[in-house]
Parts: C-alpha cells; structure tokens; sequence
C-alpha cells in the first residue's frame, strides 16, 4: 500500500508466551505491505516488536522462536523449570503433584526473599538470543518499549538507548523476573499498566492503530475452590476490563485465539503463530479499509468556492 501521510502505528500487547502470535500478524502485514511507522510493544509485545523493528524479519522471527525451546539458552534458562513443574501438575499422578508442590514451595520460600525468582543477569540470555545489541535509536522502523516504574506506579516509554535494556524492563514479569533498577526507577512489566500501550502510540505520534490483545481468554470453566482463586480471577477481571477500554482507542483490533495458557508455555509456539496469522487475515480488509478512510482528502486542498462547486 502507498503511504498516506498519516502514521501507523502497531501496538503489540503483553500475554507471555501468547505473544508469539504476534509473529503470525507481522507475516501477514508485510505480505499484504502495509506500512508500519512506528511499533510500540508492552512485555513479550516489545521482545518481539523489538526484534522485528531491528531487522529480523517474519520467517527468521519463526525460525528463532522454533529453534529457542530446543536451544540450551532454553535448556539451561530457570524458565525451563516453570514449564515443566507446570507439566508435571497436569500430568497427574501422586508422586508428579507431589513434586511440583514441593518446587511450587520452594519457589514461594524463594519470592520471600529476592525482587524476582530469575534475575537480571539469568534473563538477560533470553533476550539478548531474539533482540540484537544496538540501540533503539537506530532500528530501522521506530520502536519504543512501554514499561512500568514500580517506585512512582508510572508508564515509561523507553524511546533512547540500549534496545536489550529496554525490552528486558518491559518483559520483567512481576515476581518472576527481577525489575531493573535504572537511576532512581524499578522498572518492572510494560503489561502492569498497560497490556496493549496504545495510548501510548498515541502520545509518540500514530494516527492510525493497530493493536494486536493476546491477553487471556477471560470466559472460565473451572471452579474457584481457595481464596487464592478468588483473588487471582478478581485480577484477571480488572486487567480484562482495562484492557479493552484502552483498546477502543485503536482502529483495528486484532485477536489471535490464544487460550488460556501461561507466560511460561513455550511449548506452542507454531499454534500461536498460526493464529497470529489466521486473525490478521481476517483483519485485513478493515485494516486497508482504516488505512484508506484516513487519506487526507484532496478537496480539503482546493480553495472553498471550488470545494461547493464540486459537492454543490
């Protein structure tokens, strides 16, 4: 598609390993060549938009992300051992639970103790594995990252330097990643205030949105048997909530079917694609359609008189 003079910009929101889906709307959109001029990502949002607005393009973004959970970055990353305690729970079986509540034990015991059950230093493999050491002035399609400074309860957008920096604060999952300390800020989640930042395209300059929500599916089936239950629905209800009032400002919403699964599920990366792109297909025509209706009109350029002679 031509440029319009309007800017778009792609909003790419948090969800954890569900962001993988936004590989599979990035394959479609340069397919179709719709112009992204700014990219604007909150959590794994800014992982992958990071990359992408660096140069990775789709395909490789795939193969990166295929290759990951076999690599021994992977392997030897403390995430690992999320996705397999989660394994074993749903595995069933005495002994299976039993272990996975003896690690969920020692991981509670742990969080009493530091700001985040993976450091700075053992997260920092995972991103620098997808995003290149440069810095985020110098992407080729502007980016900013979007996180939250738990000190003053702010958003940050981080518009100027290191570009791992910048994403390893917005992918900080709170009590699992330790926040990063940057001067006199903790910076910590994009996702915390904001799951899909596009407010925050709006103050760097996008007049048409596309936001891609990879947020949970907030319809449950399940019981809620403790006061933990209890709590954590009241949470995932006022994230849902607040999500989808940020994202009546964007033009096209884009809602990959990303289920319920967690941050930490990595195990499903070529599904999660593969309705990143199935959404985005069913996007496109509203997406050129948003792109179109915001062309400034050329009668708006000819002087008034002619403007009523033509329209009468």
């Amino acid at each position: 598609m031509e440029k319009t003079g309007k800017k778009v910009g792609l909003v790419l929101g948090g969800g954890g390993a569900r962001g993988f889906a936004h590989i599979g709307v990035l394959k479609v959109l340069e397919e179709n060549k719709i112009p992204i001029d700014i990219i604007v990502g909150a959590s794994i949002g800014a992982l992958i938009g990071g990359a992408y607005a660096a140069g990775i393009d789709p395909a490789k973004l795939e193969k990166m992300v295929i290759d990951f959970e076999k690599s021994e970055t992977f392997r030897s990353s403390p995430i690992r051992k999320f996705e397999d305690a989660g394994a074993e729970a749903k595995s069933g079986g005495m002994l299976r639970k039993a272990i996975s509540f003896i690690k969920a034990g020692f991981w509670g015991m742990q969080s009493l103790l530091k700001q985040g059950l993976l450091s700075t230093e053992e997260f920092e493999p995972i991103i620098s594995y997808f995003i290149p050491d440069i810095q985020i002035q110098d992407t080729k399609i502007v980016f900013r990252a979007t996180t939250t400074d738990l000190r003053t309860g702010k958003q940050i957008i981080v518009s100027r330097g290191p570009l791992r920096q910048a994403v390893m604060a917005s992918c900080a999952v709170p009590g699992a990643v330790e926040p990063l300390a940057h001067g006199a800020q903790l910076l910590s989640d994009g996702g915390i205030t904001s799951l899909a930042p596009v407010g925050a395209a709006k103050k760097e300059g996008a007049d048409i949105i596309i936001a891609v929500d990879v947020g949970k599916d907030i319809s449950m089936e399940t019981e809620m048997r403790t006061a933990n239950d209890i709590s954590g629905r009241a949470g995932d209800i006022t994230s849902h909530c607040l999500l989808n009032y940020e994202l009546k400002e964007a033009d096209v919403v884009i809602r990959p079917n990303v289920g319920n699964l967690l941050w930490y599920d990595f195990s499903h990366a070529r599904e999660l694609i593969h309705e990143g792109e199935k959404a985005a297909r069913e996007c496109l025509e509203k997406i050129k359609n948003s792109i179109d209706f915001k062309k400034p009109s050329k009668m708006k350029f000819l002087p008034r008189f002619l403007r009523k002679f033509f329209t009468g």
